[in-house]
Order: C-alpha cells, then sequence, then structure tokens
C-alpha cells in the first residue's frame, strides 16, 4: 500500500462497484451501457431511462449481485452442517431460561435424537427453530446495571 498499490479485495471487487456507482451517479450512459454489456446484464428501458438513478443502480445491483444467492452462498459455506451439533448443544437449544433438559416432557426428550439425525424422511418429525435477535444497549443489560 506504501507504494501506491490497492489490496487485491479493492482492485477486484470495490473498484467495480465503485465505478458503476460513480457511473450511475453521473449518468454517463456509454459508460454504464458498457457495463452492463460487459456483465450480461438485461435492464428494462424504464429502469435504464428512469429520472432517479438510484432505480438504475438498484436494477444492475440486483442481476449483478444478488443479494440472496450471496446471503445463501455464504450460509452455505461458513454455517457448521448441523450433523455437527452436540449432543449437549441440542440440550441447550431445547431448554429455555433454568430449565434442565431432563424436566422436560419425554416427547419432548425424544425429539433430541430427531434434532440430531436431521432427517428428511416423511415420518421425522418437523423440527423448526425460531430465534429472535434485536440490538440492545449496552447499558440495558443486565450486568452493566449498577446496584
Amino acid at each position: 500500500q506504501s507504494k501506491g498499490k490497492k489490496p487485491l479485495f479493492v482492485q477486484l471487487v470495490l473498484d467495480n462497484i465503485w465505478s458503476l456507482y460513480e457511473a450511475v451517479m453521473k449518468r454517463d450512459k456509454g459508460k454504464i451501457d458498457k457495463i452492463v454489456t460487459s456483465l450480461g446484464l438485461k435492464i428494462s428501458a424504464r429502469e435504464s431511462q428512469h429520472a432517479d438513478p438510484k432505480i438504475q443502480l438498484n436494477a444492475i445491483c440486483s442481476q449483478w449481485l444478488p443479494l440472496s444467492d450471496a446471503v445463501l452462498s455464504m450460509v452455505c459455506n461458513k454455517l457448521p452442517s448441523p450433523l455437527d451439533i452436540t449432543a449437549e448443544r441440542v440440550e441447550k437449544l431445547m431448554c429455555v431460561g433454568p430449565r434442565t433438559f431432563d424436566s422436560l416432557p419425554p416427547e419432548t426428550r425424544e425429539l433430541k435424537s430427531a434434532f440430531m439425525k436431521c432427517s428428511s424422511e416423511g415420518t421425522a418429525p418437523v423440527i423448526i427453530f425460531v430465534s429472535k435477535m434485536f440490538a440492545v444497549d449496552a447499558k440495558a443489560l443486565p450486568h452493566n446495571k449498577p446496584r
């Protein structure tokens, strides 16, 4: 970087996004057409001639770098397989708060083996885990409250 060289991520990813953004915001029709044809995208005439450049930018980016594909591939590549989960982790996921796994009803405890198998058979029970996460100010956490 000290010699004026850019990091590889900047060269291969960010420079391309910035040049697209700059071309759309400056309304450089020739450069936009060149980018769209080189990427093999099909932008409708309505979107390409819209008065708001954000509409055109959104149309190009949603075809070039679709968010759904990026998130799905990231989840597949980075999250561990559910088959690798430990029995202790399953018990923690099935128990809420101070409850222990042994205090759950027998029918619920039987789901532990199905949870660990991740079977897709028609006779296997369907298990859904809903997790609600939301941002909380650090001062609102119990360990940060004044006593």
